[in-house]
């Protein structure tokens, strides 16, 4: 048992992220797109679907190989032929004209279709009825992905957008029902935890692309230092929760909540991101851009909020944390509202992100050893 938990994230695994990190420097630049001050409600369902898209793929790659990945040539094979397909579905859609999702539904059909085909390979080689079973549905699941997709892209008119759609929603929310399959062979904790962490990293490296343009000899200010300590204590908030507080050795768990929590997690990141630039342009609605900003943090939060369930005995979550962190982020939303300046707003967020993240380090001080993120 304990090879089992002990198992290592893959140098392949590793290189197989490198495509994400421009993944989601292309996805997020649906974002950025201004009319009249704002993003289009269609530029943020869009940016939501495409997301999914993505990142549900990078999920179904890496529960197949958390369960039953050996670093066979077979699935160093796999992993190269899905990250040249992902490259190519990063570019298949214009950040301008998002009207045109044909070569994005099609190709992201052919990448369910090898994901498919791995599990397919896997039904014939796994001898026990429960991997058999737990190949099959993601198979099916993926199948239907596939070719709700594909023909949805061929189609190219209302009707196949929306098929593709309902594709898309039905396969991301669909694996919650192998439960009963799946907690029969459990994931593997750490393993999991570490491979979302990372990905997390990732996202927030592209934070750190969108605020680089304060630390320019022209932009350089007291102001720059506040938004990159923002972001620096928010990650380190996600640090605290994922590194300190959860309790690792979780066994017959189906890893489904971690998973789902973390989109909340990369939503909430993402609109940060963009949401720190918006709050300095002049084109930018002020009320959007704070409304935005808050809606990322109050994301992140919620996505934290539901990963205590995997605490620690010693780091159950007070309602007291509860209570402070959606007051300071309800107080620090209005208050940027009602003055709604760069400065303001840079001040504000920073005091709000500084208070919570000083109370959760302070109501767990006592059980946590010297060294935080050591």
């Amino acid at each position: 048992m304990q090879n089992i938990l002990n198992k290592r994230v893959s140098k392949i695994a590793l290189f197989y992220d490198l495509v994400f990190v421009y993944m989601i420097s292309k996805t997020t630049e649906i974002l950025h797109h201004l009319e009249h001050g704002l993003v289009s409600p269609t530029s943020f369902a869009l940016f939501a679907l495409i997301v999914i898209i993505f990142i549900n793929s990078w999920m179904i790659q890496t529960v197949f190989t958390n369960r039953y990945g050996i670093g066979s040539w077979a699935d160093i094979a796999f992993y190269f032929i899905d990250m040249m397909i992902l490259l190519y579905m990063s570019n298949s859609f214009d950040t301008n004209n998002l009207t045109e999702m044909k070569v994005l539904f099609i190709s992201a059909g052919l990448l369910s279709l090898t994901l498919a085909s791995h599990y397919l390979i896997n039904y014939f080689q796994v001898k026990n009825s429960v991997d058999r079973n737990i190949s099959r549905a993601f198979f099916m699941i993926l199948i239907f992905r596939a070719l709700t997709l594909i023909i949805g892209g061929i189609l190219d008119n209302i009707f196949g957008f929306i098929l593709a759609v309902i594709g898309i929603i039905l396969s991301w929310l669909m694996p919650l029902l192998t439960t009963k399959y799946t907690l029969k062979h459990p994931i593997i904790f750490p393993h999991l935890l570490e491979r979302l962490n990372l990905l997390v990293i990732i996202i927030f490296g592209e934070t750190i692309i969108g605020i680089a343009d304060y630390f320019q000899p022209k932009t350089f200010s007291f102001y720059s230092i506040l938004i990159f300590l923002t972001v620096a204590l928010l990650f380190f908030t996600y640090a605290l929760q994922f590194d300190k507080l959860i309790n690792e050795d979780q066994e017959d768990v189906t890893g489904n909540i971690l998973i789902y929590l973390h989109y909340l997690i990369i939503f909430g990141i993402s609109l940060i991101t963009v949401s720190i630039k918006f709050i300095h342009e002049s084109d930018a609605n002020s009320w959007f851009a704070v409304l935005c900003l808050y809606c990322g943090i109050g994301l992140f939060y919620l996505g934290l909020l539901f990963s205590t369930h995997y605490n620690k005995l010693q780091f159950k979550l007070k309602k007291s944390t509860i209570f402070l962190f959606i007051s300071t982020t309800l107080i620090g939303t209005i208050s940027c509202l009602i003055w709604s300046s760069f400065e303001v707003i840079t001040i504000l967020t920073f005091i709000i992100v500084s208070i919570n993240i000083s109370w959760l380090v302070h109501a767990n001080l006592p059980h946590i050893k010297k060294g935080i993120l050591l």
